[in-house]
């Protein structure tokens, strides 16, 4: 059996619908552009001629590819999943796709990936956090493309960005805690080195020991993958302790109901023996049992407005702003009680 019959162009779409090539090309590009008759015709033609556009003969003729690369650390959990899915909506509006990669929290994997996604044409790259090899900043510039950096803000960087202030979140929900009367903290993190983000939230937490005149030292610490089992187990360590925290507060929200389930499975009472806080507010926040105190992070607010700004930069235009801090509030719920009163 032979396979000689020659593929739909887009002629032959055009032909079909009875409208002109571009209308064709609008439609498929920026089918919102379209009134819904003439999209109807154009999709009815694709559907029975078996049309596929030809990506590559378009990027080659008008060299662009019109695709943008996101590196995220995980895709485990719903972490990124909020501000990737504005990110790639705000992006198709103006033509552009999506190419996603994960890195397990691995620098190498993330170099390779970088150096992977420009060597297939991405136009613009979705990081992570802004610590990373010098290296790789140099060689995004010597190859022309624009990276922008989410989940973090630092002023005092030259990159694109369009974070929150990860550090200042944290202390606030330390202060908080404090300020219900807890002393002895502690904190489930993710592993700090090369990931500035976990290495910021720690630092939030003994920032707010510091002002209210308790020694950071005493914060007890366990590093963990963010996993929910990995939670648990860091929070089963830090209650085996001669003198146990009274409130842990944890990196993200995953860490949380995995501190959540453990406390369940000890038989600790939250709020009343232990308070735990996350960091995130992702849908199993709202849904854990009780109900998890944790911080809120603008995840849509931050992976739309991260798009618009990639997008000015590749089309030439000025963003209204290179790098854009966006605020973060407390969520207060059940999980966060005052200290348990011989610990006051």
């Amino acid at each position: 059996m032979t396979f000689d019959r020659p593929l739909p162009t887009l002629a032959d779409v055009a032909d079909a619908a009875g409208v002109s090539t571009a209308t064709v090309s609008r439609c498929l590009n920026f089918p919102d552009k379209v009134a819904e008759s003439t999209r109807k015709r154009v999709d009815q033609a694709v559907k029975e001629l078996g049309y596929s556009p030809n990506f590559g003969a378009r990027a080659m003729a008008a060299k662009r590819t019109m695709t943008i690369g996101a590196i995220i650390p995980t895709m485990e959990n719903a972490i990124f999943a909020r501000g990737l899915q504005a990110f790639q909506e705000e992006l198709r509006q103006h033509g552009y796709t999506l190419l996603v990669a994960s890195t397990g929290y691995d620098p190498m994997t993330e170099a390779e990936q970088i150096k992977s996604l420009v060597a297939r044409g991405a136009e613009g790259l979705f990081l992570i956090g802004h610590e990373r090899a010098p290296e790789l900043y140099d060689f995004l510039e010597t190859q022309s493309v624009p990276a922008l950096v989410t989940w973090a803000f630092d002023a005092a960087r030259r990159q694109l960005s369009v974070g929150f202030d990860n550090q200042s979140a944290m202390a606030e929900m330390a202060a908080e805690v404090l300020a219900r009367g807890h002393r002895r903290l502690a904190m489930i993190a993710a592993a700090t080195q090369g990931n500035d983000r976990a290495a910021a939230r720690l630092a939030g937490i003994k920032q707010a020991m510091a002002d209210a005149g308790i020694l950071p030292e005493t914060l007890q610490v366990v590093e963990a993958p963010y996993t929910i089992e990995a939670g648990a187990q860091a929070f089963a360590t830090l209650m085996k302790a001669a003198n146990p925290a009274t409130a842990v507060l944890c990196g993200n929200d995953v860490l949380a109901v995995g501190a959540l389930r453990m406390a369940h499975e000890m038989r600790l009472e939250v709020p009343t023996d232990v308070s735990i806080t996350g960091f995130d507010d992702i849908e199993l926040a709202q849904v854990a049992t009780p109900g998890l105190t944790t911080v809120h992070v603008p995840h849509r607010d931050m992976g739309r407005a991260a798009a618009r700004t990639l997008i000015a930069v590749l089309q030439g235009d000025t963003p209204p702003c290179r790098q854009l801090e966006l605020p973060t509030r407390l969520v207060i719920r059940e999980t966060l009680g005052p200290a348990p009163t011989k610990d006051r």
